[in-house]
């Protein structure tokens, strides 16, 4: 794997088995972010890819990884629970989040986690499971509460929740997690939005924002 930053298809190990991603590693990279996505959606989510994209021009690397196997994705697809079961989807960031630490290539590269829907419920618990690994957390129209209490009030890793201004059960959730936690936290409701932001800039917004927290806090500082 060279370190020119042409996206290309990698198989992250994880335990027994082997999930597929889509890695990108701009040159002079410092950090790389690792996408939890959502609710029925895969690497190939078109959100996430353009958010990815606005990161790696600010020299951040990227892996949008399926947390499901394409079995389990069948059986998802019927029956809708793995992508509302947390524990399961964080332990395969936790995993990829390893398989990080031990390629040549991102080993050295500081971990923020960026989580839609309920992979942001995925991205807060894994990083209570990895706290010395993750140093930042972005959560995207996402559903925080179903981490849970606990987990949420151990978060150490500086969190940003962001919310559209018209997704208004979920602006409730997130403020309501956003009081657990204890962490450096941020929440930022776009005005006029709405849960999938496919208002005019309202993506652009999302992503300068991923961007600037992520930059703030994945840079070293030694």
């Amino acid at each position: 794997m060279d370190l020119k930053s042409e996206e290309r298809s990698v198989r992250v190990a994880v335990g027994s088995l082997s999930l597929e991603g889509s890695l990108i590693l701009p040159e002079a990279a410092y950090g790389i972010v690792l996408f939890a996505h959502g609710s029925g959606s895969s690497r190939h989510s078109p959100r996430n890819r353009y958010v990815a994209q606005l990161l790696n021009g600010g020299k951040l690397a990227t892996l949008l990884v399926d947390l499901l196997t394409p079995a389990e994705e069948a059986i998802d697809l019927q029956t809708t629970h793995l992508r509302f079961d947390i524990g399961l989807l964080a332990e395969r960031l936790v995993g990829a989040t390893n398989w990080l630490a031990v390629q040549p290539e991102t080993r050295d590269l500081r971990v923020g986690y960026f989580g839609a829907s309920t992979g942001a419920a995925a991205a807060l618990v894994a990083a209570t499971m990895r706290p010395q690994a993750v140093g930042a957390i972005v959560s995207r129209g996402g559903r925080p509460d179903l981490a849970g209490p606990e987990p949420l009030a151990h978060v150490q890793a500086p969190t940003l929740l962001i919310v559209g201004g018209n997704d208004t059960p979920v602006i409730t959730l997130n403020e309501m997690a956003y009081a657990l936690l204890c962490c450096e936290k941020r929440l930022v409701i776009i005005p006029g939005a709405t849960h999938l932001f496919e208002e005019p800039g309202a993506l652009d917004a999302v992503a300068q924002l991923a961007c600037d927290w992520f930059q703030r806090h994945l840079r070293r500082t030694e």
